[in-house]
């Protein structure tokens, strides 16, 4: 048999992705406004990335209640009122000819004070003082508001939905022994710890239908890899058809790949969790040139490869992998990511756009 490449199609779910090159949810932080509705700025921004692009296309971390948000400027999903504004990002992403999930989001304990100034999880953060246990009453609210966005993303023209279970934010707060020392139901061990991610995937499948897909993005040292591979394994037994596998939000209990492994510790808790599970799953997290991406594929370690910077850089990375042709490559600006702080200042991007390149 041929070994698949970076331009195999996959199935899922009936649908036939048409490579195996995910552009992953990305927050276009300032984008939306403190109402978290979609504005011209996002629907461009989805329209540039999908074209001729990723086989799978994830919309931006959407926060399911005001509060849950990281800051504001934030796409929202916690009303019928951002139904159609989402619809706009969901046929452009599908006319382009890609899968279209959105990632919907809660962020627990870590949301800006400006948005939320007494933060909840599933235990109060020790080094938070304004934060707080939430209490059962609110955990079912919660529930209902991931549930109810999901029916929102099926409304909107979504393929499904990815659960952000990853990056230290609500689900993986719940998931994680580190953060969560609740001795009730939704705590104790792992069946508890996931049992909230667990009662919101059996709501979202008996009210979305057999062909929505439910992906998940988890944290793999939630505290640790060894953790990380239980709850994989856990999720599959509850139904999830595609895990994106990342960080769990700490440095702690980081996982140490072996010598002749050639890439970071995240990619490599992938391609470890992807042996125990028979589901898809993603792979991300500095993997930035097409041989680096293609060499998980052939090589049966990942059957997605996420890659943010390169197509924020370079929208057309795909076409030109695809067409081999000359790529507008990220510059890895330190000590942090422009795009990320301002996006209209990622020199890259202003590069392949004619624009002046500030110095600095």
């Amino acid at each position: 048999m041929e070994k698949p490449g970076l331009f195999t199609s996959f199935g899922i779910k009936g649908r036939e992705i048409r490579n195996r090159i995910v552009f992953p949810p990305v927050v276009c932080f300032g984008f939306a406004g403190d109402d978290g509705m979609v504005t011209q700025r996002n629907v461009d921004h989805y329209e540039q990335r999908s074209r001729e692009g990723a086989g799978i296309v994830i919309t931006e971390a959407t926060a399911i209640r005001p509060e849950g948000r990281i800051t504001s400027g934030q796409l929202g999903i916690w009303s019928d009122e951002h139904i159609e504004g989402l619809k706009k990002i969901s046929s452009i992403v599908k006319g382009n000819g890609a899968l279209s999930l959105i990632q919907i989001h809660h962020a627990g304990l870590i949301g800006q004070l400006g948005v939320n100034p007494n933060p909840a999880g599933p235990s109060a953060d020790p080094a938070n003082p304004a934060s707080r246990e939430l209490l059962r009453k609110e955990i079912e609210e919660i529930r209902e508001a991931f549930h109810e966005a999901a029916i929102r993303a099926g409304k909107a023209g979504f393929d499904g939905v990815e659960l952000h279970g990853a990056h230290g934010y609500l689900l993986n707060q719940f998931a994680s022994s580190h953060i969560n020392f609740r001795e009730d139901e939704y705590g104790r061990n792992l069946p508890g710890r996931l049992k909230l991610a667990s009662l919101v995937i059996r709501d979202i499948r008996s009210s979305c239908g057999d062909e929505f897909i439910i992906g998940y993005r988890m944290g793999a040292n939630s505290p640790t890899l060894g953790d990380g591979i239980q709850i994989a394994v856990y999720l599959e037994q509850q139904g999830i058809d595609l895990l994106h596998v990342s960080h769990g939000g700490n440095l702690r209990n980081l996982p140490r790949p072996p010598a002749d492994f050639p890439y970071n510790w995240i990619v490599f808790s992938g391609t470890e969790i992807r042996k125990h599970v028979d589901i898809p799953v993603i792979v991300v997290n500095e993997i930035k040139t097409p041989e680096r991406a293609a060499w998980l594929i052939e090589n049966g370690l990942a059957d997605f490869v996420a890659l943010a910077r390169p197509i924020l850089a370079d929208p057309q990375w795909v076409g030109h992998v695809k067409n081999h042709g000359e790529i507008n490559l990220c510059l890895s600006c330190k000590p942090r990511c422009k795009w990320f702080t301002d996006s209209r200042q990622c020199p890259a991007y202003l590069r392949l756009t004619g624009q002046p390149v500030s110095e600095g």
